[in-house]
């Protein structure tokens, strides 16, 4: 094979000395136009979360068994948006759950809007929820409600949702880390008790911090499995109690699994 000759040999030398600075400047273009394109979805996004939250109220709570007007609008006012991270923002008013980090999920909407109808609530009313999770459910109990006390096991996820409440005006909700198991007792009684992680048996604490006539919502079953949604109710200091519907959560967690 020939060699080559020294011309080529020059602009071979020419190509490996100045190749990086161009590759810089090539690649870095199609990174500044995506930035600007990034930046107009954002906010085209922002400006249809309003128009995504009504279709998600009529569509997925209104047109199914979701009846109570005050549950409805509240769904209607709490930005979900803000309670899932950014790469999944644009799936925030979907039918379904979504994940939030530290193996925890955001429930899908129906479920939040049932649990919350069953539970009842009236203004004047205290809640407590255990699970806070995304703090989504305790927003939404917070427009219903005089006072929500929210108690989230993961502590870092606990931290991450009470500084989001407090940024979003939720003066009323009181969070704070903890094994929900034996509840808040210093708080209670509680007219309605919302447990948003599935456990192997209703707590006792719990039952016993319910006010007469509250109600207690709680999944129960097996982790892995599916489960059933209870509702609970404290009548003449007994506790009655019906199922409601097959739904799958995590896995409470802490002394419950004792």
């Amino acid at each position: 094979m020939a060699l080559p000759s020294l011309a080529v040999l020059r602009i071979l030398r020419f190509w490996v000395r100045e190749m990086p600075w161009f590759l810089t400047v090539v690649l870095a273009l199609p990174a500044v136009a995506c930035g600007s394109q990034d930046s107009g979805d954002s906010a085209s996004a922002a400006a249809d979360y309003p128009r995504l939250r009504g279709e998600m109220v009529a569509t997925q709570l209104r047109s199914r068994d979701i009846w109570d007007s005050r549950v409805l609008e509240a769904m209607g006012r709490v930005p979900r948006h803000e309670f899932v991270p950014q790469t999944v923002k644009h799936l925030a008013y979907e039918d379904h759950p979504l994940p939030i980090g530290l193996g925890q999920t955001i429930s899908q909407p129906y479920i939040v809007a049932l649990m919350t109808q069953l539970a009842d609530p009236k203004e004047g009313a205290r809640a407590l929820e255990i699970g806070t999770g995304s703090g989504y459910q305790a927003a939404v109990l917070a427009e219903l409600v005089d006072q929500v006390y929210t108690i989230e096991i993961v502590s870092e996820l606990a931290r991450r949702s009470a500084a989001l409440l407090k940024r979003l005006g939720y003066e009323n909700v009181f969070a704070r880390a903890g094994d929900g198991y034996q509840g808040w007792p210093e708080a209670a009684p509680f007219d309605l008790v919302l447990v948003t992680a599935a456990a192997g048996r209703v707590p006792e604490p719990l039952q016993e911090q319910l006010a007469e006539g509250g109600r207690l919502v709680i999944p129960v079953g097996d982790p892995g499995r599916v489960q059933k949604l209870l509702l609970l109710t404290k009548e003449e200091g007994k506790i009655r109690r019906q199922d409601v519907l097959a739904v799958r959560f995590v896995p409470m967690t802490g002394k419950i699994q004792e």
